[in-house]
């Protein structure tokens, strides 16, 4: 399996997290996923697209064809119909930005969100002293971060902030600069969650390991 990361950047990170629970006293998990759902609709909605274009051209064709219509005319058609639904799907799968053209914003958006919740639950991140863990979540496929903070950091965390630190994150996302990517989010929590959460220890309870930073 390739990885997302060099070992050199997962080294980098792991310090960089944990400097910025120390400056902010939060826990701060990162996540990396290739893609939050398999989105069996994309194949589909690609080949009624290939279908409805090659089918419309057909149609245009055989409307200025001075000679009549032959049986064979008429089995190439289809067949060229057909191959041309295949060869969209088959662009779903080798371009990830063409497969993206088939999916909704609300789609996405509603994915991630979905797969981080049920993260957050499965790894236990609420399960710091104070309620002060924070998950990043980045979807490459989707292009997509979601940060989930708990309870007892989501003063700091507004809707407006998140959305704030999402937009600089997504910036470098687009591009493909994973690295870069977390570690402008990191430096934006830092700068939301400073001065530190009082009453909160010194104490790292969740692991600085990138979840699922793995590429098949």
């Amino acid at each position: 399996m390739k990885k997302i990361l060099t070992d050199t950047d997962r080294t980098i990170l792991d310090r960089r997290i944990d400097e910025a629970e120390k400056r902010t006293r939060a826990q701060i998990v990162f996540a990396i996923v290739e893609k939050c759902d398999s989105y069996a609709e994309i194949p589909w909605k690609a080949f009624a697209t290939g279908i409805s274009l090659s089918g419309f051209l057909v149609f245009l064709v055989h409307i200025f064809r001075i000679r009549w219509v032959t049986d064979p005319m008429i089995i190439f058609s289809i067949a060229v119909i057909l191959v041309t639904g295949a060869l969209f799907v088959l662009l779903t799968v080798l371009f990830p930005g063409f497969a993206r053209l088939y999916l909704s914003a609300n789609r996405k958006e509603t994915e991630i969100l979905q797969y981080a919740e049920s993260l957050f639950l499965s790894r236990e991140l609420f399960a710091t002293e104070g309620r002060r863990g924070i998950l990043l979540l980045v979807s490459r496929f989707e292009r997509q971060v979601v940060i989930l903070p708990d309870k007892g950091v989501r003063d700091r965390l507004s809707k407006n902030i998140m959305k704030e630190i999402i937009s600089k994150m997504t910036v470098y996302l687009r591009k493909n600069e994973i690295k870069k990517a977390m570690e402008t989010g990191l430096d934006e929590v830092i700068t939301a969650i400073c001065p530190p959460l009082s009453g909160m220890p010194d104490i790292n309870e969740l692991s600085n390991e990138i979840i699922g930073e793995e590429e098949k």
